[in-house]
Parts: C-alpha cells; structure tokens; sequence
C-alpha cells in the first residue's frame, strides 16, 4: 500500500538557504541610485551573483576585516548615477518577483542596466523574453524564436539590431567593463517607414497561420517587405507558386516564374531512355520550404517570348528584356549541375575581353544551347493563338493543304538529333499548321508576325526544361524548351483589339 504522506514543504529558512551566501543574508546594504536610496538585504544581493553590487562590498567588508573595523560602520553607500525608476525592477528582481517587461522602453532600460549591474539571472531572463520593437509607429512584441529561425535569419533585425541577440558575453563589443562609468545608450529596435498592418501579417505568418491573400498588389506588398526584413524562407513560401501531381506523367510538379527561381533550389532529374541516354528534366525546389525537389514548369510572361518556324521544321525561341538575362543565367546554373563549364568562351579569350562578367548573358553563351533556344510543341501542349484554342490539324495554308513544310511537334525540336522522341514515342505524328502569309497593301507578303518570317509572339508561356543529347551541339547535351500552355499572337492585331483608350 503506497503512502499518502507528502514531503513536509521546505521552509522559508531553508529556501533562503539556497541562495549562495557572497554576502550576510541579514545584514542591510545602502545603494543609491539617482536620487533615491534603496536598502537590500544580502540575501537580496546574493540571489543574483557575482555582481556589481556584490562585488563593491565584498570589497567594503574584506577591507574592514583587514582593519579590524566593524562591519556595520565601515559599510559605505554605493552611489551609482543611473535611473532610480528602472532599478526599482530591478531591486524586485533582486527581493525574488518575476519582472516582466511593460514596452520597448522598459525593455531596453532593463536589458542596459542589467548588463551594466552584470546581473546573470536578469540578464538571461531579458535574453529569453520577447523582442519589443516598433513598425510603422505601432509597438510589437515579438517572441524570439520567429527571429532566429533559420529560414529566416539572419534577418533586419538580427543584423541591424545585433546587441538584442548576441550572447551575454558579446554585449557591448570593443568596450572595457572594469572602467565603463555607464553603458552605451541603447534605443529600442524602430522601423517607422514601414507599414504596420503589413508587418502584422508577416508575423501572422511566420507564427505559422495563412494569411488571405487578397490579390496580386497584396502579394506584391508582402513580397516587398519580406525582400525587406530579409525572411527568406516566408517569401519562398508567399511567391506566386501552383504544386500539383500530374497523374499523366506521374509525378509532382511545380510553376513558377522565372523571376522567382534561384540556383539554389535547381537540380536535374536523370531519366535516360533507350533512345537518349542523357535524358532528364529540371526539378526545383523551393529553399528552405519544400524538402524534395518537384518537375519544374516554368512561366515566362510580359510578351518577352518570339517563337521562330524554320523552313526545316526546326522551332526556336528568342528571348528578350530581362528574360534574355535570366534564361542565360538559369543556362548556366544547369550546366553547373551537369558538371559542363557555364560559358563557351575559351578561357584566354574571355580572359582577354574582361572575364566572364564582361560578357552579354545571353543564352548563346552556354554550353546548353544556341542563342535561339530549341523549343518543342509537344502534342499535348494547350495553346492559344490570337485568342483561340490553336489546333495543329485546322487547315491554316493556302489551298486547304493540311501538311506543310514543319515537322511534327514531336520531333520539332530533333530530339538528339533526329530520333523518335521518347514523349511521344510510338504517337502518330501531327501535322503542325502555320497561318498563312498575307499580302499588305503593297502586295508584298508579310509572315505571321508581320515581318517577312513565320513567328508567334508569346505573350504567356508555361515550359518544361527537358535535358536531351545532342548531335554536333557546343556540348553533348543541350536544353530544349517544352511547351505546356501557351497564349500566342501571330501578329499585332490582337494586341491593338486589347488596347484602352487613356481615360476610358
């Protein structure tokens, strides 16, 4: 039978006890701050030591143990020009009561002085309390740990505000304590050009809630402060993405826009087949978001996409603006992760014109690809063209012929050099239309675009990356673009239809 009989509770005497005995737990020690004196016990002092205060009589009694002076008389004031308002905390601290911190002021007065009195026990008390700090003119109290994060950190605020989150040991860096007559002045953490309605919702999120996002200027806004603040890993998780598993090809996916890729998250899967052995996709994986990397489908938008129809079949695609940059510099990073040099210059002669910084990115200049990058309209592609659902069997050239001079999508883009590709392995081939040419008012002909060629302007794009073999090429692989939804113009028509007059 078990005993009921609890532990007699422990006495006051003998949790006094506990506290180290630096000084006399019943004799009364004089500290004046400022203006006011307070009188504390040596307990008090003692409970939160070595510091200042214990150290300063220690000193007093030791000196008049030397002396053989009493105690009592020999015990002089200490007198320490600082606020009397702050140590009143600070004294019940000292007297056992938990000391919480008001607001941003309070906190930083606290966490000063603290440091300055070298209190251990209030010090790690203030370094594992909240972090007060004021956004857009609006206090926040934030806990720690959103901040320290490593997703998110370092951030603003661990960097511009490093005194908040450095060790006890690291305070006030450069400066000597033994001759520090008062510590530095320390004012509490202050964004006021920022929106605090915004910031709230980045904590929302960062405390592991979803925020609605209204709309895309919302997101924007969110974006901007978090590029801002420097969380990282919260803006991977706020960048226009769609994750899906594509039962087709069996496997998970992810969209994103080019803008929104970084090298860091880019891996090549291998997926050789009998035909190509060097086949394989770009995956991506969000960083510090996602734990596996998905089959990345990559938009391109703001009409910086020209697709080209060669009189053999062969399609290409130009890039423009940024585009042009970005494409390279993804080129690149691809080729990094097949162990291929990033560029194609030779090394004296890239050497000789300023280095590899020195040169245009263009895709051109990668071992991946010309700088008019092969593209492949795949049959299950979905595309638009001039505002309607575009279909490769529709009758588009003059005299209702139905088989022109391009190749079918599954082989527009060769395919390692002419062998059956492994999308559409064993498929029909589809004839691929071209809108027939007009005739100006000159009678001069004009192609799709206008301009003496066949070419589609992509206003939108979603593509593949596939990585194939490559017969003849700058190396013995290069990356072609597979199309997945497109919304094309073959002229500046539709484009003129979708303009608004300025005012309405």
């Amino acid at each position: 039978m078990q005993s009921n009989i609890q532990p007699p509770a422990q006495s006051s005497t003998q949790l006094i006890s506990k506290i180290p005995k630096i000084l006399p737990h019943e004799r009364v020690f004089p500290i004046q701050i400022g203006s006011e004196l307070f009188k504390l016990s040596g307990a008090s002092i003692s409970s939160d030591a070595p510091s200042y205060f214990s150290q300063y009589f220690q000193c007093q009694i030791k000196q008049a143990e030397e002396n053989g002076e009493d105690i009592s008389t020999a015990i002089r004031t200490l007198y320490i020009d600082r606020d009397p308002a702050t140590f009143r905390d600070i004294s019940l601290h000292l007297q056992g009561y938990h000391v919480q911190p008001r607001d941003a002021t309070h906190f930083v007065r606290l966490f000063a002085d603290a440091q300055f009195y070298s209190l251990p026990k209030l010090i790690s008390q203030l370094y594992e309390e909240s972090i007060f700090t004021s956004i857009g003119h609006r206090e926040f109290q934030i806990p720690r740990e959103l901040f320290t994060d490593p997703g998110n950190s370092p951030n603003f605020f661990s960097l511009g505000f490093a005194i908040f989150f450095s060790t006890p040991d690291d305070l006030f860096p450069g400066l000597d304590r033994e001759g520090l007559l008062r510590p530095p002045s320390i004012i509490p953490p202050s964004v006021p050009h920022r929106s605090a309605d915004t910031f709230a919702e980045l904590l929302h999120l960062l405390r592991g809630y979803p925020v609605n996002i209204r709309d895309e200027a919302h997101r924007a806004e969110l974006l901007r402060d978090c590029r801002y603040f420097n969380f990282k890993g919260l803006e991977q998780r706020l960048i226009p993405h769609a994750i899906s598993f594509n039962q087709a090809r069996r496997r998970d996916e992810i969209v994103l826009r080019l803008r929104d890729i970084l090298k860091s998250g880019i891996t090549v899967g291998p997926e050789p087949t009998f035909a190509d052995p060097q086949a394989g996709w770009v995956n991506y994986a969000r960083p510090f978001v996602d734990d596996r990397p998905y089959e990345l489908v990559l938009e391109i938008g703001d009409e910086s996409t020209r697709l080209q129809f060669g009189p053999n079949g062969a399609t290409r695609a130009e890039f423009f603006r940024e585009a042009r940059m970005r494409i390279a510099k993804l080129f690149e990073v691809v080729a990094t992760k097949l162990n291929l040099p990033p560029t194609t210059q030779p090394l004296g002669l890239l050497m000789a014109k300023g280095g590899a910084s020195s040169q245009p990115p263009t895709p051109g200049n990668t071992p991946l690809s010309e700088d008019l990058v092969r593209v492949i309209l795949d049959p299950e592609a979905s595309i638009t063209l001039d505002g309607r659902p575009w279909n490769p069997d529709e009758d588009y050239l003059v005299g209702g012929n139905a088989t022109g001079n391009m190749s079918a999508p599954s082989s527009a883009g060769g395919m390692g050099g002419g062998q059956d590709s492994p999308l559409s392995s064993g498929a029909t081939p589809l004839p691929f239309g071209r809108k027939r040419r007009r005739v100006d008012s000159h009678g001069l002909g004009v192609g799709a675009g206008g301009t003496g060629a066949d070419e589609w302007i992509i206003r939108n794009g979603q593509w593949r990356l596939r990585i194939q073999g490559a017969k003849n090429g700058k190396a013995a692989v290069e990356c072609v673009l597979v199309a997945v939804k497109l919304d094309a113009m073959s002229s500046e028509q539709p484009r003129n239809a979708e303009r608004a007059f300025l005012g309405g």
